[in-house]
């Protein structure tokens, strides 16, 4: 197959069409999803441990807890806000992926990635209390005060029983007509769902109801380059701080966590 020839003024032209084809990305990025583009506001920093690969994160009546991955290093903790203690912590057998976590009726709930396999523990002692099986992977873990909500890395959400862990309902997740897979780490507040994008500093927020994406909110730049190292993963962990009404994010092996606010830049409706 004969190469098309260009002549040689046509260099300029081409970087005219490489500049204008950037462009056209970076604006089809910031209003991507269907709720507009999103920003945030650090309004506090505190101390997370650079060991904890995180994969569940729950702020509830001043305790912190958090669930860590990782062959032969996954925990349930609690942890110390303010200072970034581990205050106790049991651990998984080593065979076992810790993925989310969430608290309901008195007990702390974990999924594990490739293990079919979820526990459950006492909140106040960690103490294991039992275990439940499930069909695919386990990736995040939410509730709305009645159902757990589970995500398995595509782009359907799973409604769990709590007490029998059978499945009650399911909802796929969908932006503007495709589907949204990936879904990590997910938080219910005040009727929506929050989740992180796996692999992307991006969260979105979903009606729970229809999986319908109503926002992109890009956390770029949350932490600091200079403060990245090699060991450094991706954001994962949303958990919300019920005495102010923010976000508490922090990613894999971060070495600090955030209180956020989000700030919404609203759009024109269609057509306008």
């Amino acid at each position: 197959m004969r190469r098309k020839r260009y002549p040689a003024q046509s260099s300029a032209w081409r970087k005219l069409i490489l500049t204008v084809t950037s462009a056209f990305a970076a604006v089809a990025f910031a209003c991507q999803g269907s709720g507009g583009q999103s920003d945030f506001e650090v309004l506090r920093r505190f101390p997370h441990d650079t060991t904890a690969y995180t994969q569940g994160l729950l702020y509830v009546d001043g305790q912190l807890y958090e669930s860590t991955g990782q062959l032969g290093r996954s925990q349930v903790r609690r942890v110390d806000l303010e200072t970034g203690q581990v205050l106790a912590a049991i651990s998984l057998p080593n065979d076992r992926f810790g993925e989310g976590l969430e608290l309901l009726g008195g007990k702390l709930y974990q999924l594990t990635w490739h293990g079919h396999v979820g526990y459950v523990y006492e909140a106040e002692t960690l103490a294991l209390v039992d275990s439940f099986a499930y069909e695919g992977e386990g990736w995040g873990l939410a509730t709305d005060g009645t159902s757990l909500i589970m995500s398995d890395g595509t782009a359907n959400l799973r409604y769990l029983d709590p007490e029998t862990f059978e499945v009650t309902q399911e909802v796929s997740v969908h932006d503007q007509g495709s589907a949204l897979t990936s879904l990590n780490e997910l938080e219910y507040i005040d009727g929506v769902l929050y989740a992180n994008i796996y692999q992307s500093d991006r969260m979105v927020r979903i009606d729970p109801k229809t999986g319908e994406v109503q926002a992109w909110y890009n956390l770029r730049g949350l932490l600091p380059s200079e403060e990245r190292s090699r060991n450094t993963d991706v954001l994962n962990g949303i958990a919300y701080h019920e005495g102010t009404g923010n976000l508490l994010v922090t990613g894999k092996f971060w070495p600090a966590l955030f209180e956020i606010r989000l700030v919404e830049e609203e759009r024109p409706a269609e057509g306008n």
